[in-house]
C-alpha cells in the first residue's frame, strides 16, 4: 500500500480490514484467482460494514463470487 493512504497504522488497519473481509467470505469465492487491492485514500474513513459491502459488490461483477451474500 501506498504512502497516499495514510501513516503505517492507517495502512495497517485498511489492510487487516481488507484481509477480513476477504477470510469471512472466503467460502463463496471461486478458486483459482490472484486478487489484488489497490486501497484508495477514501478506505480509511469508511465503516467496517461499507467497505465489506463495496469489496463485495466489486467481487460480484468481476464474477469472483456468486450472485445474493448467501452467508448473511
Amino acid at each position: 500500500m501506498s504512502t497516499k493512504i495514510g501513516g503505517a497504522v492507517q495502512r495497517n488497519r485498511v489492510r487487516r480490514r481488507l484481509k477480513e473481509i476477504y477470510r469471512l467470505n472466503e467460502e463463496m469465492t471461486t478458486q483459482g484467482y490472484d486478487i489484488v487491492i489497490v486501497a484508495r485514500m477514501r478506505s480509511r474513513f469508511v465503516s467496517f460494514h461499507e467497505l465489506e459491502t463495496s469489496v463485495l459488490a466489486l467481487f460480484r461483477k468481476l464474477g469472483i463470487i456468486a450472485g445474493a451474500d448467501q452467508k448473511r
